[in-house]
């Protein structure tokens, strides 16, 4: 999301999904300066990062989830050996947070790293960020900051890379359309836990990969605070595509009039953005239509 004038603050209890928005970015370990690329395909990964790369191997479970990956992924550098000033991953975070991308993945890194990333998309109230952990004790940390942004998933095998399988599969599909459990997630293995066990990874605010009813999926669809993914989701899309819209209207325009005419336009936009996202499911129709 580009530099812009206009800011939309919403303050609503429960709007429902997106539609669009599901870019993946991967903060990447390599040698020399804090770089930023769009990569369309598994191959032109490969050629800038090796397959023994956790960066390629969550690439790959990326776009190994069939006709719901996305149509590219992100990948920004950086360098904890570089000189003289090492550069960590929340300052290319923070470097590259209003480029064209929506959720924040760490190629590698140990719970304060999760921390320090979820952090500052926290801070800035858009976009979120998605963690694996495969210690109970990792997800009750992440629990006590109560993020609004973002997904810790659960599971066992930590190589199999559930939430890069799950922002694959269902962050790019049409917002409103979709929520985040249920889902079955190609290349990862249902987790044979207890109901007091997925109950407690549901209270501390994370998703597992269970077996019901003979079919394998994601346990539930939330972010740490306990609320719903595509919630957040859904009030990001408002949020922006009526900065968006509204932004192209100032821009393009010779004067927008502080008059009855002029807020009309405004008022136009706004209204074609939530009509929008009511057909999509982001807001709920009242009796009245």
């Amino acid at each position: 999301m580009p530099l812009q004038d206009v800011k939309v603050i919403i303050d609503i209890k429960k709007p429902s999904s997106l539609i669009g928005l599901g870019t993946p970015l991967i903060l990447a370990s390599k040698a020399g300066a804090q770089t930023y690329q769009e990569y369309f395909d598994l191959e032109s990964v490969k050629a800038d990062f090796i397959e023994t790369t956790d960066t390629y191997k969550i690439a790959k479970q990326v776009f190994d989830q069939g006709d719901n990956r996305p149509y590219k992924i992100a990948i920004a550098t950086y360098d904890l050996d570089a000189l003289p000033t090492a550069l960590n991953p929340v300052d290319t975070l923070e470097k590259y947070f209003y480029n064209d991308w929506y959720f924040v993945m760490l190629d590698t890194g140990v719970v304060a790293d999760y921390k320090s990333i979820s952090d500052v998309v926290e801070a800035n109230a858009v976009k979120m960020a998605a963690h694996m952990v495969d210690d109970p004790a990792d997800y009750i940390t992440l629990k006590e900051e109560n993020y609004d942004r973002t997904i810790v998933f659960y599971h066992y095998d930590l190589s199999e890379l559930p939430h890069a399988a799950l922002i694959g599969s269902v962050g790019s599909k049409p917002v409103g359309s979709v929520t985040w459990k249920f889902k079955t997630l190609k290349f990862v293995t249902p987790q044979d836990l207890s109901t007091s066990e997925v109950n407690e990874v549901h209270t501390n605010g994370s998703i597992a990969y269970v077996t019901k009813a003979g079919i394998n999926q994601t346990s539930e669809g939330i972010v740490v605070s306990g609320e719903f993914i595509d919630v957040i989701h859904g009030k990001d899309w408002v949020k922006l595509n009526i900065e968006q819209q509204v932004q192209y209207l100032l821009s393009t325009s010779d004067k927008i009039p502080y008059t009855d005419a002029g807020i009309a336009q405004i008022e136009a936009l706004v209204k074609t953005v939530l009509e929008i996202a009511g057909q999509n499911g982001i807001i709920a129709t009242d009796e009245s239509g």
